[in-house]
């Protein structure tokens, strides 16, 4: 017998033998056959729920101990009470923003020791948000990063966003939350007043969905930098963040003589403007001027690259993880919103209009 190997007829710490005698890891199952006790309960302890007793704790531990069953983390959270986990609530989506702010929560989270759980919803209907609200604080998560606009604040999201320390990052709140977010009102003031301080007798826009706060601010700062200016506010042409809503757009924005700015709110949406400008044979940026938010990857890479406001993703959800952190380890303290600053990138997608003949 080499070393190392296991004797014949033993099977290896931390396995199991199904019926065809093939080795396993131990499921909870397992450990609920060994303590006695159903699956619910070993789920519902290793959740850290409190109306588990002590008993049906201590022999839960003993059968995740003997089977080796998560034994690191599982172990670790029975003899310790914490999880050390973090939840994310976040919408299913593949918009760059999202991906990259949620990078940013996972490096932070990492830094200080806490893993991330993500529960993804499917839409912004009230009772998604509460179901991947549930499911977080089911699993014993310490808190939670809200990362997705709350159009309305049920008593359940309330009841939930109480009971688990809770940050939001898209300038949602409710009573018992802490906000992170950037200043989108700046945002839109930084492209607008750009385009302005070029010539541009008016800056037309392509919001986003209004039901976001974010676009909502950035349409309200646009608006408030044109009055403000003493300039006409041209109709508002809404977009759903996709390039193919702006793309859309900028066939309606093409067909008009008169525009010579616009300011898209956001670089996926200013991506599909700028080609249906392209294809209607309005040139950027000497015909029309374009401003993007966001400043992704390929902002730059563009044809023209594209001035745009950069919001910082990787601060942003640095900040949240260390407000939630916080506020996990004092949850009377009161809230402390946080805003951070946007910044004005100019590319090549903006200009001086041209002057009139």
């Amino acid at each position: 017998m080499s070393a190392g190997t296991p004797e014949a007829g033993r099977t290896p710490p931390g396995q199991r033998t199904v019926d065809d005698g093939a080795a396993r890891q131990p499921g909870m199952t397992d450990v609920a056959r060994l303590a006695g006790v159903s699956a619910q309960t070993v789920s519902r302890t290793l959740a850290g729920h409190p109306n588990v007793q002590q008993a049906t704790r201590a022999k839960v531990l003993a059968a995740v101990e003997e089977l080796g069953y998560r034994k690191n983390n599982a172990a670790r959270m029975l003899s310790s009470g914490r999880s050390r986990t973090i939840g994310v609530v976040t919408l299913r989506t593949t918009f760059y923003s999202r991906a990259n702010l949620l990078f940013g929560i996972e490096a932070a989270a990492r830094e200080a020791g806490y893993a991330v759980s993500t529960a993804t919803t499917a839409s912004l209907d009230t009772a998604a948000i509460e179901g991947a609200l549930s499911r977080l604080a089911e699993q014993g998560v310490e808190g939670v990063i809200l990362s997705v606009p709350l159009v309305h604040v049920s008593p359940r999201i309330e009841q939930l966003t109480r009971s688990v320390p809770t940050v939001t990052v898209d300038g949602s709140r409710t009573p018992a939350t802490e906000v992170v977010a950037v200043d989108q009102t700046l945002a839109a003031r930084l492209a607008t007043r750009h385009l302005i301080e070029l010539g541009h007798e008016t800056v037309w826009h392509v919001a986003g969905p209004q039901e976001w706060l974010d676009a909502a601010s950035r349409s309200a700062g646009w608006r408030d930098t044109l009055e403000e200016a003493g300039l006409s506010v041209p109709p508002v042409l809404e977009g759903d963040w996709t390039p193919a809503s702006g793309y859309r757009n900028g066939l309606v924005l093409g067909k008009i003589p008169d525009v010579t700015a616009v300011f898209v709110a956001s670089d996926e949406m200013a991506f599909g403007v700028i080609r249906a400008l392209h294809e209607l044979g309005r040139r950027v940026p000497r015909d029309i001027s374009v401003v993007g938010v966001d400043d992704i990857a390929l902002a730059e890479y563009c044809s023209p690259s594209l001035t745009t406001v950069a919001q910082p993703f990787a601060e942003m959800g640095a900040l949240a993880v260390a407000h939630l952190l916080r506020h996990i380890a004092d949850p009377d303290a009161a809230p402390e919103p946080a805003s951070v600053q946007p910044a004005l990138v100019v590319r090549a997608s903006t200009a001086a209009p041209r002057k009139k003949a």
